[in-house]
């Protein structure tokens, strides 16, 4: 018992001992999550897909060193995941489609601050205060040039993402470190910053009250998404069957909690509905209340974004349930719906404001605020394979209309981009 207690002791002191080293560095405390997030998407992701996603990060990392020259707009980014990809390559995409020339960097290039000369314009999005970004920063204010900071989710205030599940149970001690203050937040909090942009109504409110001007830049499908996804609708039939298949679309495991929201709704569907079958993707921790209908439930693994839609195009129904009242959940953006409705697949989801603003319940979707509404309305598509492809057809035109880089409508934005170049 004695040993136990040493033992603990020891641990207590050697972490305290470890988190000022690292505190001392804001450079050593990037390598450490860096590396720490690499494992942890190898544990999570398997050897094979873990490890293209870690190849993905070292190429880009390769690509910014030497494919990066000059232009408009830089794009500053921490990292290559889904946020990254929708709001740092996917923004550039549609700026340089309006004719503003914008580049990615990721923040982890050693020469980063000597692009303060060769762009104009600087947007950071999830970037860590280290010195690189720290002299890059100096460099622009002394050039008098704007900076404008980016966020898609509430991970620039520390208190949201520590109250998670995914921080507390899920994430490695690495990279909680890249959650002990807020990601950005040194940008976010700096006077000589003036505008801001993000993905949602939620987000731009929050980010006012900063005392910022906050342009809405709304999360869109690439021109490469929209061949990947036009390809799948030509090439690849429907299973026709007797069974109805419904899908949950998790990126990560922060999403656990949005789940179980509707696991007893799931319970009386699948009772209900001896033709249906759950799909499940990316990783999830399944309630116990479903196991009695393990049989009828599919699961997938993360894949690569194009395999992703071809996962989609299985299902009939997408459910997208959140947190309701939850500040973190209900800063999410509506990309499961654009995600989904770009493959004529009709989503049922939860009715906060975002979702609301999106979907124009009963024509491109339904929204549901209670179990009963789940229920209810979960079930409406399963009986009526007419309205789904109606609702999926409906769900696409909306998408193709709002919701692509090559048809976006952003321009009082992209005006105010032009007044500063």
């Amino acid at each position: 018992m004695y040993l136990a207690i040493i033992n603990n002791a020891l641990a207590k002191i050697l972490r305290k001992i470890f988190w000022r080293m690292v505190s001392r560095s804001n450079k050593m405390k990037l390598i450490l999550i860096k590396i720490g997030k690499a494992f942890a998407t190898i544990k999570r992701d398997g050897i094979l897909a873990g490890g293209r996603r870690v190849i993905d990060y070292l190429k880009l990392f390769l690509y910014t060193l030497v494919g990066v020259k000059s232009g408009d707009v830089l794009i500053v980014t921490g990292g290559v995941g889904d946020s990254a990809f929708y709001r740092a390559y996917n923004q550039a995409e549609e700026l340089n489609i309006h004719g503003i020339k914008t580049a990615v960097m990721i923040q982890d290039n050693p020469f980063l601050a000597g692009y303060a000369d060769k762009f104009r314009i600087f947007i950071f999005h999830r970037t860590i205060c280290t010195p690189a970004v720290s002299r890059l920063v100096k460099k622009i204010k002394k050039q008098k040039k704007e900076i404008i900071f980016e966020t898609d989710d509430l991970v620039f205030d520390a208190k949201y993402i520590q109250a998670t599940d995914l921080y507390k149970n899920k994430m490695t001690v690495f990279e909680k470190m890249q959650y002990k203050s807020g990601v950005g937040e040194e940008i976010l909090k700096d006077d000589y910053v003036k505008v801001c942009t993000t993905s949602t109504t939620y987000l731009a409110k929050i980010l006012e009250n900063y005392g910022k001007r906050a342009f809405i830049s709304k999360n869109k499908l690439s021109n490469h998404e929209l061949e990947v996804c036009e390809n799948i609708l030509k090439n690849i039939p429907k299973a026709r069957d007797e069974f109805v298949r419904i899908g949950y679309f998790s990126g990560t495991h922060s999403h656990n909690k949005d789940f179980a929201t509707i696991a007893d709704a799931l319970v009386e569907i699948l009772e209900k509905y001896p033709n249906v079958k759950l799909y499940l993707a990316g990783p999830l921790d399944v309630d116990s209340k479903l196991s009695k209908y393990q049989s009828r439930i599919i699961t997938m693994p993360l894949v690569s974004r194009d395999k992703y839609y071809e996962n989609i195009h299985k299902v009939d129904i997408n459910l997208y349930p959140l947190v309701l009242g939850d500040k973190f959940c209900e800063s999410k953006s509506e990309i499961r719906f654009i995600e989904t409705g770009i493959i004529k697949v009709p989503t049922v989801a939860v009715k906060n404001r975002t979702y609301s603003e999106a979907i124009s319940d009963g024509a491109d979707g339904l929204l549901a605020g209670n179990e009963d509404e789940w229920v209810e309305k979960i079930g409406r598509l399963i009986e009526d394979e007419n309205l789904r492809r109606k609702m999926g057809e409906k769900a696409r035109e909306k998408v193709l209309r709002d919701y692509t880089n090559r048809n976006s409508h952003n321009e009082e934005y992209y005006k105010y981009l032009r007044s500063k170049l």
